[in-house]
């Protein structure tokens, strides 16, 4: 990204921060009650809500900069952006389609990622800045329809759309990628593909209880959906198989104060054939599984809508095709810590990745092990604080703590600076 693209996205979050904080006479445009930053259009925006259609557009960016580093000298700053344009629309309000429904968001992805580089993060297996990647280009990232049957208990969705909108979810409130989003779609990345890529898939689910749902889906893997070229790629020509994810998801409610968290436990396994890391002579499939917890652990003051909540992700890996055999990440986010922020969120989460013994036995052999050493972990920790600028705005900086970049024995220990912005126009 040159140097003008940085200054015109950081002029703008500072700009539009101004505004949140001091407009107090705007009832619409920059309203700080506002959802959106360019207001309700006069009420037609609400308007065409109520006849079902929800038009969105988002902004996130991400800034980091190298702060120290154990053995490099050398420090970098990159910026990285996205924008997404989409259109939710209630098919029973429109055509008279009952539960049914239909999205279509368009994605579009600049600039360059601090930890491809900087010569102290060289290798990083997570990524300072979550919203780099999968080829800084325009992709239409939903095209789907989803229709319920049998009093809502069944619900089918078809179209173009990833695996981890609905499976292996997670929120993405901290700019470290191993701490946000699907991360299975992290560590087997070359055939489980995260937002913003899509293919072709189906996914049902079934509400066995108010509180518990299980779901099945088909995925197809098509490495063509990664080419730059390909962000519109609906032709099917290059698949090689398909990923099938189940997943079973709890919903809890704990405690005299009814504190609400969410449960999921999955597998999935590829029909592609993939080479064996000590064996490319020979293929095998991918699989693997994981486990998400998240759970409100106390109020404020009986107040639910703030309080502490804690996290978990974990997942595992097949060892004779994958390099990360699993990863963990745990954290903490406190909401409304501070009476006159109620809205603002401090949160810490800490991250290990786990390569797979193979790779360094076959590095061994091979007699490439690099000058860094054998692989083992690499950790990644992230504290943020959330400022709650407006409905519209939210400001996350951010300190990351990087070790072992790369999961080397001897590789580099680095702290990085960050600050992600995400804007609802």
């Amino acid at each position: 990204m040159n140097k003008s693209r940085v200054s015109w996205c950081f002029s703008l979050g500072v700009l539009t921060l101004s505004f949140g904080i001091q407009s107090v006479y705007a009832k619409d445009a920059f309203s700080t009650e506002s959802p959106w930053m360019l207001g309700d259009w006069n009420g037609q925006r609400t308007a065409l809500q109520a006849k079902g259609y929800d038009f969105s557009l988002g902004y996130t960016g991400e800034m980091a900069t190298l702060l120290d580093a154990e053995h490099s000298s050398s420090h970098g700053t990159e910026y990285a952006d996205q924008f997404a344009i989409g259109a939710h629309l209630n098919l029973e309000r429109i055509l008279g389609w009952q539960d049914t429904e239909a999205q279509i968001t368009i994605t579009e992805r600049n600039g360059h990622s601090l930890s491809q580089t900087s010569n102290a993060l060289n290798g990083h297996l997570s990524s300072t800045q979550e919203v780099w990647g999968r080829g800084q280009t325009w992709r239409l990232t939903d095209f789907w329809i989803k229709k319920q049957f049998l009093d809502q208990k069944l619900d089918i969705k078809v179209g173009r759309f990833g695996e981890g909108e609905d499976f292996n979810t997670f929120d993405c409130d901290f700019q470290n990628l191993a701490l946000c989003g699907s991360q299975v779609g992290n560590w087997v990345g070359d055939q489980w593909y995260n937002w913003p890529v899509s293919q072709w898939a189906a996914r049902v689910k079934y509400n066995i209880r108010p509180d518990l749902y299980a779901q099945v889906g088909v995925y197809e893997y098509n490495p063509e959906n990664l080419e730059r070229g390909k962000g519109f790629n609906l032709s099917t020509d290059g698949s090689h198989g398909v990923i099938i994810p189940a997943e079973v998801v709890w919903s809890s409610q704990l405690g005299a104060e009814q504190l609400s968290g969410e449960y999921r436990a999955g597998y999935y396994y590829s029909t592609a054939d993939a080479v064996e890391i000590n064996h490319p002579e020979q293929n095998a499939h991918k699989q693997g599984g994981w486990v998400v917890v998240k759970q409100q652990l106390a109020t404020h003051h009986g107040d639910t809508s703030r309080g502490l909540t804690g996290f978990m992700n974990l997942t595992v890996h097949d060892s004779k095709t994958n390099n990360v055999s699993n990863m963990q990440n745990v954290g903490l986010v406190y909401k409304g810590a501070f009476d006159a922020r109620p809205k603002d969120e401090i949160a810490i989460g800490l991250a290990r990745i786990s390569i797979n013994d193979d790779v360094n036995d076959s590095n061994i052999v091979n007699n490439s092990v690099d000058v860094r050493g054998l692989q083992s972990e690499e950790y990644d920790a992230e504290i943020y604080y959330g400022i709650h600028a407006t409905n519209w705005l939210t400001v996350r900086p951010n300190i990351q703590y990087i070790r072992h970049v790369g999961a080397y024995k001897n590789g580099e220990n680095a702290w990085v600076g960050g600050i992600k912005f995400q804007t609802v126009f």
